[in-house]
């Protein structure tokens, strides 16, 4: 894995209004709604926005990596042995050592397994506005790139990728989300 630069790039400075204004116009044209996630319910722009400002400060505490290096772990096979004579616990000290040098405790983040994460932990976000949050990424991508095929995730890996373009698109998703986002029930009751 490649340790990743803060620098700003080009990709960084083109999320501009106009870029999230096209953003709306996909999301209004849109076959489904935006800000209803998998529960059936709605989020608000607000909490949208606060999940990807979660996702930053992550990505920004742990790193953010393109994507994961699983080649190893498909072309050989855990080097584990098998002989009969073992003892079970031989066997599991053994297995334990193969899973802490497979695992390791690099902390890097790709793009989805943040915001994923930050949706699992419950504090600043749930399974609804990671899901909404990557619908948002998508739509921000699709106007930023002009293709109707673009995803967030797949944008977030290709090979020039920087955190700095990955900061930008999780802030350009969050300006989206308090710009275009429903306001939150206790917004609307005050």
């Amino acid at each position: 894995m490649t340790k990743t630069t803060n620098a700003p790039s080009a990709a960084a400075a083109v999320f501009t209004d106009e870029t999230l204004r096209k953003a709306a116009e996909l999301a209004a044209d849109g076959y489904r709604p935006v800000w209803i996630g998998p529960s059936g319910e709605e989020s608000s722009g607000e909490a949208v926005a606060r999940h990807m400002e979660a996702t930053i400060a992550l990505l920004d505490k742990d790193s953010w990596v393109r994507t994961y290096d699983s080649g190893k772990d498909w072309s050989t096979g855990a080097d584990l042995a098998d002989d009969d004579s073992m003892t079970v616990k031989a066997m599991l000290k053994s297995l334990l050592r193969v899973v802490r040098d497979e695992i390791g405790n690099d902390p890097q983040r790709t793009l989805s397994t943040a915001l994923r994460h930050v949706g699992e932990s419950g504090k600043d976000g749930d399974t609804d506005t990671a899901s909404i949050a990557s619908d948002v990424l998508d739509l921000v991508t699709r106007a930023h790139t002009g293709s109707d095929s673009a995803r967030a995730t797949p944008w977030s890996e290709r090979q020039h990728r920087t955190h700095a373009d990955i900061t930008a698109l999780l802030t350009a998703g969050a300006r989206f989300a308090r710009t275009y986002g429903p306001a939150s029930q206790e917004a609307t009751a005050a």
